[in-house]
């Protein structure tokens, strides 16, 4: 199976679909001479996400159900769904994690039918998996300087049947895979404006992963993912002051009734080991014969919002950080219907932002 390979279908009959570990998100766009416009979007929680049965993984029949029916209670609430009749059944889903990799590479200039067993043997030296047991992908970029360079996307076999498994049992099709680093760097090019891209660095930070996104001048996406993110700074700082999960998001996100709780000090020494990660990821990229200062830094994902937490990596990484609505430059439909919705939880649907702006062609 080839990722370039499925089913490709027109941009306006499909939605992006964030399938994560803490919530599903959706959004439908459509594009005209004046922007992107926003049709569809809905974000919804994946029920008992927090009580422990998320870590047996998609996959897991009490996990499954419980995303299935968030996937459908997202579509319901946007009106794509009434009833049981979906309006579209057509989805890009989103794949991250260590089950993935995204490399660049670079040859000798080699003919068009020699270029797939060469990124094949390079797949074999970076991927952190077995890519015998994957789907290898790639891009060219450019064939300058008689070399042959470009990007490679691995995902594994698992990874992308558990995700269409997923689709499938939700009634939904899924007729294109993206990888979310991408994805973010696909709406992140698309909505903002060209003199601030060249310095900057995309940080999403969600439920169970970190992923720092960086676009390259000459094209080349730099693409790293860490396993510790949202859920474990709520859970180290639960353990710090002996309370629940849910009552430390409560309270990071506001929505608590105990205002006089402040747990500012024990969030930032929760969001150590986090950004101790992003800070040596990008010292990694820095050392890159193909790397850039970075000056400012885009803060998206779920746990973006929480009060303090920008503040607090622009401090201890020396680099400016802002929160990043995406939809601050996307217009919305007929209506100001999600206006309220964007300026509260856009930040988190970066990811499903991009994958509902994938360029997908009609096949012939």
């Amino acid at each position: 199976m080839n990722l370039r390979r499925i089913l490709n279908l027109n941009r306006n009959e499909v939605y992006g679909l964030d399938i994560g570990t803490s919530a599903v998100k959706i959004v439908a766009l459509r594009k005209d001479d004046s922007g992107y416009k926003v049709t569809a979007a809905g974000i919804s929680h994946i029920a008992d996400r927090h009580n422990g049965s998320h870590r047996k993984g998609i996959g897991h029949d009490s996990v499954d159900t419980n995303i299935v029916e968030a996937i459908h209670h997202c579509f319901t609430s946007t009106n794509l769904k009434v009833g049981n009749k979906f309006k579209t059944k057509l989805a890009v889903c989103g794949i991250c994690g260590p089950e993935i990799a995204v490399r660049d590479f670079e040859f000798p200039l080699l003919s068009k039918d020699e270029i797939e067993g060469a990124v094949s043997l390079e797949a074999e030296q970076v991927c952190p998996f077995n890519p015998e047991q994957a789907v290898v992908d790639y891009q060219l970029i450019s064939d300058n300087d008689n070399k042959t360079k470009g990007i490679l996307v691995a995902a594994t076999n698992t990874l992308i049947k558990s995700k269409k498994q997923l689709a499938q049992k939700a009634g939904l099709k899924c007729v294109l895979m993206d990888v979310d680093g991408l994805a973010l760097l696909n709406c992140f090019d698309n909505l903002v404006n060209e003199d601030e891209k060249s310095t900057t660095a995309i940080l999403n930070v969600g439920g169970s992963y970190t992923t720092l996104a960086i676009m390259s001048d000459d094209g080349w996406p730099f693409i790293r993912e860490t396993a510790r993110a949202g859920d474990y700074i709520v859970a180290q700082i639960a353990e710090m002051n002996n309370m629940s999960s849910e009552k430390v998001r409560e309270t990071l996100f506001g929505d608590s009734t105990n205002s006089g709780t402040d747990l500012g000090d024990s969030l930032e020494r929760a969001s150590n080991e986090v950004i101790a990660d992003v800070s040596e990821t990008l010292r990694f990229y820095a050392a890159s014969e193909k790397s850039k200062q970075i000056e400012k830094i885009y803060v998206c994902g779920g746990f973006a919002p929480t009060t303090g937490f920008v503040e607090l990596l622009s401090h201890r990484l020396g680099i400016k950080a802002c929160l990043w609505n995406p939809f601050d430059s996307v217009l919305f439909h007929t209506s100001d219907r999600y206006g309220d919705f964007f300026r509260k939880q856009g930040p988190a649907m970066a990811v499903a932002a991009g994958l509902a702006m994938r360029s997908i062609e009609k096949s012939s």
